[in-house]
Parts: structure tokens; C-alpha cells; sequence
């Protein structure tokens, strides 16, 4: 994650407002069809630009989908390191901090004699009302 400052331009605003209402992880595509449908003007290929600077900048978090995609939601904890729970069905989303993960990630690094470490864990599964709606 930088720090540097980045340009502030219409459509990285425009990227930055859908992004901040978002509850669950969307597609570049997803996020495209949104801003188009509410009238701004702005292309696809610059909707994967601004996500991915966003997400550089730990604006945006970005999470790789069971499919292998990548999708993208306003970062909450963006000064902090952080993991997601995120329901495979809707995409609802709890971020969270495990106590020790960081520590064990370190302890294994130096074990196997590696440097500049770098983690991401993204846990799926059912949210409390997919889960009911499955049980119906």
C-alpha cells in the first residue's frame, strides 16, 4: 500500500461515491454498470485504472472471487490490516482482525527464510440470512 497522493479527478470521485455506498465486494464491470446507469460518463478501462489505484492506496479493498475474479468495496480499515468474511451468495462482507495472524505470518517467513511478507485472507461462506433461505 502507498501513500502516495493521488490526482483527484471526476471519475476516480465518481469511482470513490459508488465504492463508499457498496456493502458487498463488485466486479470493475459491476461498478461500470452502476456509475452508467446513474448517468456519469466514464469507460470501462478507467473504472479498472481508478480501482486499482484505489486500491493501491488502500482506499479500496480488493478481493480475488471463487471464480478468480477481482472485486472491489470502500476500504473501512483502511490504516489498518485487515481479513474478510464475505457471503458467497449476496456478497455481504465483515471485515475483520484475527489476534496472532500477524505474528505467525512473520514466524513462518523467517522460518523459511523469506522477506517482504505480504498476506490477504478472504474466508466465504453464508451469511445468517442466505443460510436461512437455504435451510427454506
Amino acid at each position: 500500500m502507498t501513500n502516495t497522493p493521488q490526482r483527484r479527478t471526476r471519475q476516480r470521485a465518481a469511482v470513490a461515491e459508488v465504492l463508499a455506498k457498496l456493502e458487498e465486494f463488485r466486479t470493475a464491470q459491476d461498478i461500470h454498470d452502476l456509475l452508467r446507469r446513474r448517468g456519469d460518463s466514464i469507460g470501462l478501462a478507467t473504472v479498472y485504472r481508478t480501482l486499482q489505484s484505489l486500491a493501491e492506496t488502500g482506499e479500496a479493498d480488493v478481493v480475488r472471487t471463487p471464480d478468480g475474479q477481482s472485486a472491489y468495496r470502500g476500504c473501512g480499515q483502511a490504516a489498518h490490516h485487515h481479513h474478510h468474511l464475505i457471503c458467497r451468495r449476496c456478497g455481504t462482507t465483515v471485515e475483520f482482525e484475527m489476534d496472532g495472524m500477524e505474528a505467525l505470518v512473520e514466524s513462518l517467513a523467517r522460518r523459511h527464510r523469506f522477506t517482504d511478507v505480504g498476506h490477504e485472507l478472504e474466508l466465504f461462506g453464508l451469511c445468517a440470512s442466505c443460510a436461512v433461505r437455504e435451510e427454506s
